[in-house]
Parts: C-alpha cells; structure tokens; sequence
C-alpha cells in the first residue's frame, strides 16, 4: 500500500538499507586497518624478487632449449653416411666457371 501513496515498495526498502548498513560496516572496517610502515618497501622486494626469479629461469630455459636443439642437430648430422651416397658416384667431371667440362687428365 505504501507504494500507492509514493512510497518505495517493502523489497526496496530492505535492499537500501541493506546497502547503506553494509557500506557503514565496511567503512568503520577499513578507517580500523593500518598498513605497515614498511609494507610498500617490503611488497616491492618480494616482487623484485620473484620478477628476478622469472627472468632467471627463462634465461635458464632459453639455454637449455638452444643446448637441446644444438646437440639433436649434431646428433643428427653424425648419423650420416660416411659414404659419398648417389651425388658424387662416378663424378668424374666437374663443370668449370666458363660452362666447359674439365677432366681429370
């Protein structure tokens, strides 16, 4: 009824009054906390410190990648034949800067 004559209805009553009570508890909550004096010094070192802990295990990381690849490619070059293999068979002779062939003598 009271909505008839202007006012706010029961449900909206309550959540505004629910607001402005939680926003007073909050209030005296917060103007209750007290940092530390040292806290801000004392945030920046930990994050310093685990940003310097990043970068060392990426640079860790990136080494160990790079090692890895190195020693696969030589593996993998080492497992060759030692043979000539089918290009150089029989290659008797070679094709000299001016186009012509050249012999072996």
């Amino acid at each position: 009824m009271e909505h008839e004559r202007g006012g706010m209805p029961d449900g909206l009553t309550d959540v505004g009054r629910t607001e402005r009570e939680l926003r007073e508890a909050l209030e005296a909550l917060a103007g209750g906390v007290q940092a530390a004096p040292d806290a801000y010094r004392t945030a920046r070192g930990d994050w310093l410190r685990r940003e310097r802990r990043r970068r060392l295990v990426l640079a860790v990381l990136i080494a160990v990648v790079f090692t890895l690849a190195t020693l696969i490619g030589l593996w993998v070059l080492n497992q060759a034949p030692a043979d000539p293999g089918v290009i150089f068979s029989g290659a008797e002779k070679t094709v000299a800067l001016g186009g012509g062939t050249a012999g072996r003598g």
